[in-house]
């Protein structure tokens, strides 16, 4: 066969390296006498520059050169020369030509339409121009489960009866209409294929090569069944990409990798995840309890292959038809898989597998679940695959796939395919997982650090609300807060933390117990904002010298602190940076506290300012954080601002303060707020001017009996005669004092709220203070007494200067 083909070698240097019997019988000379010498004795005449350009630059060339037999004879001959390089690097050139007169060229017609009739692989067919077929190859008539004589005289429409058919006689037509070829591809099963394949058809016009007269049409088709799923699972691949793992909810999230892969991959998927991961998440707190889910799946990884059953529960599951009717299981519930299941095998092997399976002969496996067996056998499952959900070298489950209404069983291309899909879809669960306990955590502690119930008070009656965020928001640093103060008075707080998450809700918790610290000692509004902005520093100091580098975050806030006084019925309001309080009053209008703005918490060195408003009994003081009136949760059916929409709500008749919340956040939020929403609502109580008596008392001592005897007739006068000796050693303690060590003038202040306030004012800017008294000394215990005979005692600065030392006694 070499001597059909003339092969000559020639090096860089045009000297002749290699001969072959083809060249001796074109040229006459044996190898011995022509290896060795110049290639230039070959050539009867030098070839044109047209015909032989820069060939060194050149990977091949081919032309026509006329070269001289031994003999002397000049013959032209097609040469194919080829520029290659050896491994140590150096160049030749291979030149080819073909021996003439070896074969008879009147057969190569026949030649060509029997190699194309008799393709295994092109699906030929030739039709007239009325488009009826006239000849096809043996890889058509196999397609279309008929032979020629069969299929002449009929059209494609007449032998296939899919819209395909149509399709391609309109584009037959198109061809022999305007002579351009036409394309056409398509995946059906053919009336001669036991399945689905994927064609490539090309239709084109079929011309006279003497007249040009158009003599019919050619449709050329090629499988391409592989590349056609090739690219499917590319595209499969892709989809999993954006859309699994498009939130971090775990069901949700093996949702959407059963949404991925039906009907694309199979006719049925299931996605189960193992139970003891939900032994482990309950048990587990912080990061030790992340650590120890993840040794107990493993554990139960391991323990498949000791002979036991799985326990896994159902979390997604799809299906080609609707209400997914394969399903033995519904969602969320738990099913034990034996020794030898697909799943069991996966899970103990780490790998995936898939089975054939025969409703004739089913595997052991399902022999004593009557359910399986009558699902396999009424659906016709055939096919069936089980790929482990692993990540982070921990295993969380199984998906199993199976196929029934498709006919093609699983091949390894599917396997890996499905390992891809889950390994994907794996990652994204156990971030969904390991979020959704972080989160918990968060929660938790978040809700440990907000008040469990709003403390027993007069002046107001409340009502709140807490909204987390979104789960890709996370927990955040919102806190509301209700504290009692002396005089029956009481102080309301709504603060937020700049951030989410953790570090949010700690700061959160340190704020919120500063304040209730800071409120103790019964600092105005403004005062105690400016104590705690000096603390929001210090705790961003903190941050930014943690160890190792590593910064918590910046620490900032905002906060509202207001004080209601239910006998002079004023409220002394400050806020540092947070949306101003709204006012509902009685008559039913609404409008935004004028107050001052004030910095927010942390800039340090700023001052802040508190305003005092009267607050008619019966008004109601809204206050909330700014994710109420985020512009993100804003319904596309509105154009007004946050502002706008809260007053309106607020307007709105409400039965009870808990109804006017519900009325508030429905109308102002989404189910999923994109920010914490605190709600703090309030409504006014007045205390009654017979339940307060004021004396101004001489400093003089001698006014203390006065005053204990118009003490003992108020007591009588409110029937609290039972407190009468208790009062009346409180009274001459407190005012025996500030006659003594304080400046005048000297006030005391009866109040009968929930409890019997005892309240001594004067001019000293001095603070009292309990000590230990020794045997010999003469005073020293009159706070002690007081102290011991009272609920609660404490000081307070004084309105106008000085201050007020009151205490409280239970008389109900």
């Amino acid at each position: 066969m070499e001597a059909l083909t003339a092969r000559v070698t020639v090096d860089e240097h045009a000297t002749v390296t290699g001969w072959n019997e083809g060249a001796e019988r074109l040229l006459g000379y044996r190898a011995e006498e022509i290896v060795g010498r110049r290639a230039a004795v070959l050539l009867a005449e030098d070839p044109a520059a047209r015909d032989l350009p820069a060939l060194a630059a050149l990977p091949r060339w081919h032309g026509t050169l006329t070269l001289r037999d031994r003999s002397g004879h000049r013959l032209r001959a097609r040469v194919l020369a080829h520029h290659r390089a050896a491994r140590d690097g150096t160049r030749d050139w291979l030149l080819v030509s073909a021996v003439p007169g070896v074969r008879n060229g009147s057969e190569d017609d026949t030649l060509m339409r029997r190699g194309l009739m008799q393709s295994p692989s092109c699906a030929t067919s030739v039709y007239d121009t009325d488009l009826r077929y006239r000849r096809s190859s043996l890889a058509a008539q196999h397609a279309l489960g008929l032979g020629e004589e069969e299929l002449r005289g009929l059209r494609m429409t007449d032998v296939i009866l899919t819209p395909v058919s149509e399709l391609v006689e309109r584009r037959m037509r198109l061809a022999l209409e305007t002579g351009e070829p036409q394309y056409v591809e398509n995946h059906a099963r053919a009336p001669g294929e036991a399945r689905e394949h994927a064609w490539s058809v090309h239709l084109y016009r079929v011309e006279d090569p003497d007249d040009g007269r158009v003599l019919g049409v050619a449709a050329t088709g090629h499988d391409v069944t592989e590349q056609y799923w090739a690219r499917k699972r590319l595209q499969l691949i892709a989809a999993a990409s954006s859309r699994i793992g498009s939130t971090l909810d775990v069901a949700r999230t093996a949702q959407e990798l059963a949404d991925v892969a039906v009907p694309d991959l199979a006719d049925f998927l299931s996605v189960d995840l193992l139970t003891s991961f939900e032994e482990d998440a309950e048990g587990a707190e912080g990061a030790e309890g992340a650590e120890g889910a993840d040794g107990g799946a493993a554990g139960a990884d391991a323990g498949a292959g000791d002979g036991v059953s799985l326990a896994l529960r159902r979390v997604a599951h799809q299906s080609v038809l609707p209400g997914v009717p394969e399903a033995v299981l519904a969602l969320g519930e738990v099913d034990e898989y034996p020794e030898g299941s697909p799943p069991v095998e996966s899970l103990r092997s780490g790998r995936g597998l898939y089975r054939r399976v025969f409703p004739a002969a089913l595997p052991a496996w399902v022999a004593d679940d009557p359910l399986r067996i009558a699902r396999i056998r009424d659906f016709g499952f055939h096919s069936v695959m089980a790929v482990p959900l692993s990540a982070r070298g921990t295993t969380l489950g199984v998906v199993v796939l199976a196929r029934h209404r498709r006919p093609d069983p699983f091949q390894e291309d599917d396997l890996v395919l499905a390992e891809e899909l889950a390994a994907r879809a794996a990652v994204c669960i156990d971030n969904a997982r390991r979020y959704t306990r972080a989160r918990g955590t968060a929660v938790t502690l978040q809700r440990s650090l907000l008040p469990q119930r709003l403390p027993e008070q007069s002046a107001v009656e409340v009502a709140s609300r807490y909204l987390p965020a979104g789960a890709r928001a996370g927990v955040g640093g919102d806190w509301f807060d209700v504290i009692p103060l002396s005089g029956a008075r009481v102080a309301l707080v709504v603060g937020d933390v700049v951030g989410h998450g953790i570090h949010a809700s700690a700061t959160m918790g340190r704020l919120r117990t500063a304040v209730r610290t800071l409120a103790d000692i019964d600092l105005p509004p403004d005062e105690l904002l400016t104590h705690l902005d000096d603390l929001v520093a210090r705790l961003a100091t903190e941050a930014e010298d943690a160890e190792n580098g590593e910064t918590a975050g910046d620490v900032g806030a905002t906060c509202l602190y207001a004080v209601y006084d239910p006998v002079s019925r004023r409220c002394a309001l400050a806020r540092a940076g947070h949306p101003p309080p709204a006012l509902v009053r009685p008559d039913g209008g609404v409008e935004l506290l004028d107050l001052p703005a004030g910095p927010p918490l942390g800039l340090g060195g700023l001052p802040f300012e508190s305003v005092e408003f009267d607050l008619p009994e019966g008004s109601v003081l809204a206050l909330y954080t700014d994710g109420l009136l985020d512009s993100r949760t804003r319904r596309a059916d509105t154009s007004d601002d946050g502002v706008s929409r809260l007053c309106r709500n607020l307007a709105r008749p409400a039965d009870s303060l808990d109804a006017l919340c519900d009325t508030v956040l429905g109308g102002m939020l989404p189910q999923r707020p994109a920010d914490d929403v605190a709600l703090l609502v309030a409504r006014t109580r007045g205390l009654d001017a017979s339940r307060v008596a004021i004396w101004d008392v001489e400093p003089d001592p001698a006014a203390v009996a006065e005053t204990r005897k118009s003490v003992i007739a108020c007591l009588e006068a409110w029937g609290l005669t039972d407190a009468a000796f208790v009062t009346e050693l409180i009274v001459s303690e407190l005012v025996t004092n500030a006659i003594r060590h304080a400046e005048p003038p000297v006030q005391l202040r009866l109040i009968h709220d929930r409890a019997l306030i005892c309240e001594v004012s004067d001019a000293s800017g001095t603070a009292p203070h309990m000590r230990r008294a020794r045997t010999f000394d003469e005073g020293g215990r009159g706070l002690l007494l007081v102290a011991q005979l009272t609920e609660r005692w404490g000081t307070r600065p004084g309105t106008k200067g000085g201050k007020t030392i009151w205490a409280e006694q239970n008389v109900q």
